[in-house]
């Protein structure tokens, strides 16, 4: 490491949102801080998926590739945030995210949000371990 803190980039997943003023993640005191995650596939704008197992799916890819950019996995996930546009899809939701957490999941937090970027149904943030 450079410094106090380094910026991660990786074209596996999807550039800062419409070029706005943040990093895909950031590696500093032996952790790893992932911006929040959509349904967006790398090089596109368009949402992929119409249902929240797909947007899931899409948004813990985009995790795991920023993630495996900074030297690390989803197995060494310590904290994660997950956004959602409506609560009732929690059930969709969770089963596609436990798939991808493993029997040692992370501390979690899930909250309804009014809106997402792009009419996302679902927006997931992570802290993990280096």
């Amino acid at each position: 490491m450079s410094g106090d803190k380094d910026v991660v980039r990786t074209e596996a997943a999807p550039a800062p949102f419409q070029g706005a003023p943040y990093s895909q993640a950031i590696k500093a005191g032996g952790l790893v801080f992932v911006s929040g995650q959509l349904a967006l596939e790398p090089g596109h704008t368009e949402l992929m998926g119409g249902s929240i197992q797909e947007q899931t799916e899409q948004a813990m890819a985009n995790l795991r590739a920023i993630l495996e950019a900074a030297g690390t996995g989803l197995d060494r996930l310590v904290k994660t945030t997950v956004f959602l546009q409506n609560l009732d899809d929690f059930p969709g939701m969770n089963e596609v995210y436990a798939r991808h957490v493993g029997d040692r999941p992370p501390a979690r937090s899930t909250v309804e949000v009014a809106r997402l970027p792009s009419g996302a149904l679902v927006e997931i943030e992570a802290i993990a371990l280096l």
